[in-house]
């Protein structure tokens, strides 16, 4: 197949920061594609569309020219949180000439001298900045593309809010051309006036004295968690959530849900993963948005509903966790029958009657079964003792 469709990474220095097989594409081009800005960089007579809302209406466009000469001017990478991004899941590669800029990323780096490959590199464009929280670690540092120039005053507040006001942001804007700026302060201080819509963030990450930073790791503090005493004990979650085994760009199950915790700590151990949290209680779907906003991974699911038949017409997960009701009828031959290929089904129980259809399972299934025994220290009186927990049993099985 012959390519038709390029895809032109500019930066702020127009045509003149182009290669020449990259001028060639667009000099050649019979339709340009791109923002205001792009298009009045590039002299031309070819017909001109600009991005409509939704994005989707000029993809369309640009489909119904297939075969014609179609260029596509981008900002920098185009693959890194692009719009290559987006028409790459539309168009067959074959169909494509990809030629990227330098990205906001690697200029920041450049501009303030921090390793790309030891940075986080991040969006906010279109995205809660909530889901910057996993990444907040003492002297941990993030490149962040802006959405509009109030992009650095919000940021600022929402890491004075969280505990990292000392944090220092840099934001660099316009980046590359004749109107580059720089503005630089501390989160807690930040008074700055708006910034240039096309701006970038660089933090340096500064613990308030007495945060407390969440690790990666599952297993976070009981209290990290809003909820109505329907939650899996810290110790009993690190073990699920090792059974479960996260792995990038997987989903997850979370069947009754509770207040969410299995489910977002599966989205926080691993990159690019999802999870849909099933739960039947009004009140416990807020406590999973809150939790889910709270812990840094917005993009959680709550699906309002009694499993099994909530279950249906879902998206089939990677894998299961039955926190609740493993006695209903059709449960897990529901989760069973939707789960792919070497996904993974796990189950925690309390009751005797839980267990019993544990065990039931097991025998058809296959797989292991554990008993999480766990006492906590406690005072007692002026002295101290163990308390357990209710003894938890675990399921857990492979396809």
């Amino acid at each position: 197949m012959t390519p038709w469709l390029s895809i032109v990474g500019l930066g702020e220095d127009g045509l003149a920061g182009l290669a020449p097989a990259a001028r060639a594409l667009i000099d050649a081009a019979e339709t340009l594609v791109g923002g205001e800005r792009h298009l009045a960089l590039v002299p031309s007579t070819s017909e001109r569309l600009s991005w409509k809302t939704p994005l989707s209406l000029t993809i369309d466009d640009i489909a119904a020219r297939r075969g014609r000469r179609v260029c596509v001017l981008a900002s920098g990478d185009p693959m890194w949180f692009g719009v290559g991004v987006t028409l790459a899941r539309r168009f067959a590669r074959e169909e494509m000439t990809i030629v990227p800029h330098l990205s906001a990323f690697t200029l920041a780096a450049a501009r303030l001298g921090w390793p790309t490959g030891d940075s986080a590199c991040l969006t906010v464009h279109g995205r809660s900045i909530d889901q910057l929280a996993p990444h907040l670690a003492p002297a941990a540092r993030l490149i962040v593309l802006s959405e509009d120039g109030d992009t650095p005053r919000q940021v600022a507040a929402w890491l004075t809010s969280r505990g990292w006001g000392d944090s220092r942001i840099v934001v660099l804007s316009r980046m590359g051309g004749p109107q580059e700026s720089r503005v630089e302060g501390v989160a807690r201080d930040w008074n700055a006036p708006p910034a240039d819509d096309l701006n970038t963030l660089a933090i340096a990450c500064v613990a308030d004295p007495g945060a407390r930073p969440l690790s990666a790791i599952p297993g976070l503090p009981d209290e990290a968690f809003a909820h109505d005493g329907q939650l899996t004990k810290r110790e009993v979650r690190a073990a699920t959530l090792a059974a479960l085994a996260p792995l990038p760009g997987q989903l997850l199950w979370d069947v009754g849900a509770g207040c969410g915790s299995i489910g977002v700590e599966w989205m926080r151990a691993a990159p690019r993963t999802a999870a849909i949290a099933i739960e039947r209680h009004a009140a416990r779907l807020d406590l999973i948005a809150r939790n889910a906003s709270a812990l840094g991974v917005p993009k959680l699911k709550p699906v309002a509903g009694e499993a099994p038949a909530a279950l249906h017409d879902l998206p089939a997960p990677d894998a299961v966790f039955i926190g609740g009701g493993i006695t209903s009828a059709g449960l897990v031959e529901t989760c069973w029958s939707a789960l792919k290929p070497g996904g993974r089904l796990v189950a925690n129980v309390v009751t005797l009657e839980g267990e019993s259809a544990l065990a039931g399972w097991h025998a058809k299934l296959g797989g292991t079964m554990t008993r999480l025994a766990i006492a906590r220290l406690e005072p007692i009186g002026p002295l101290h003792g163990w308390r357990p927990l209710m003894p938890v049993t675990q399921w857990s099985t492979s396809k």
